[in-house]
């Protein structure tokens, strides 16, 4: 039996918690350790997954000779301090997204990856289940002809509260940065696909939307992309609107309809894809599960790619990272969020 990659966890939030319930669940992965700013909080999440080693600071974390890789779950305005101390400390990373709050920050996390020689992926989890690689494969397929538009929508309607985490400038709040990001990387994943890539960038990209004025940040926002090929993307997020969470991928001969595409499988569950012809004929496709949670096939592709000697995962590279954080970047500044 191959050695087990040893994780510790980096701050004890929820994310982290369902990030170690499903690695617990993977087919490579061993928990290790934790680390918090209290002690007693490192000790808590400990107990509750067998009692490994508590850090009360995420210093001695990274200081933890037996961690190999580090799971970054923190607020995100401290994604890109703790993602480069950890590359110093020569601890392989695998960070929540958005990977930083800015195109600069995530140019310079990226650089101490490749300065110190450690693997470093952004979270972007759903990519490596089983309905995104199916998704996938019909559109490379032509089972709806040629692609030209794919809508794709992220939303929690939590009303406006300016004590929540999701409005807090000084927490990375807003919604382009917690949801949007997820339409921007599947809308790029599928129109790279069409061309035989895991991603393209678009050749335009126009955002708007909302900023409270009590905070700052955004409530609301869309985007529209166009790719090379003709593929024209509509993009949209918001915490403040009754919306869906959904993507379709309209073609010359069909469309797919994907009602779960963000967080799949989330809890080990099947999930439903419908495939629309143009005869007017409706496939429902079944992705089975095999009853891990969403994030263990993360884990394993990370895992996988540090047992190739590589340090950029496939379906997660660093091109692909930047991309992202330039659209980012734009969508922000065309909406007029600026985070200090």
């Amino acid at each position: 039996m191959a050695k087990k990659l040893n994780w510790g966890i980096l701050t004890t939030g929820w994310i982290a918690r369902k990030f170690v319930t499903d690695l617990l669940q993977s087919q490579t992965g061993r928990l290790a350790a934790v680390g918090a700013r209290q002690l007693a909080d490192a000790k808590k999440f400990a107990a509750d997954f067998g009692g490994v080693r508590a850090h009360g600071s995420y210093e001695a974390l990274l200081a933890d000779p037996e961690v190999e890789a580090v799971y970054i779950g923190t607020p995100h305005p401290w994604h890109a301090e703790w993602a480069i101390k950890a590359a110093q400390a020569g601890k392989h990373i695998l960070c929540e997204k958005p990977l930083t709050l800015s195109l600069a920050d995530t140019e310079r996390v990226l650089a101490a990856a490749k300065q110190h020689d450690v693997l470093l992926m952004e979270a972007f989890m759903y990519r490596f289940h089983p309905q995104t690689r199916k998704v996938v494969e019909l559109v490379r397929s032509g089972a709806i002809g040629e692609v030209r538009l794919i809508r794709a929508s992220f939303n929690i309607m939590m009303g406006f509260n300016p004590e929540h985490r999701m409005f807090k400038k000084e927490l990375g709040g807003g919604t382009i940065l917690d949801l949007g990001c997820y339409p921007v990387t599947y809308s790029r994943h599928i129109a790279g696909a069409v061309h035989g890539q895991d991603f393209v960038e678009p050749e335009e990209f126009h955002g708007t939307g909302h900023v409270r004025p009590e905070v700052g940040t955004d409530d609301f926002a869309t985007a529209v992309a166009k790719f090379p090929g003709n593929i024209v993307a509509e993009l949209s997020c918001g915490a403040t609107v009754l919306n869906d969470n959904s993507v379709q991928i309209h073609g010359t001969t069909g469309w797919i309809d994907v009602p779960q595409p963000f967080v799949p499988g989330l809890l080990g569950q099947d999930e439903r894809i419908s495939l629309h012809r143009r005869d007017g004929a409706t496939e429902e496709i079944v992705i089975r599960s095999p009853g891990v949670g969403l994030y263990a096939y993360e884990a394993d592709a990370f895992a996988a790619t540090l047992a190739r000697g590589a340090r950029e995962v496939p379906l997660a590279t660093h091109a692909d990272t930047l991309g992202t954080a330039r659209l980012l970047d734009r969508w922000l500044r065309e909406v007029g969020v600026r985070y200090a």
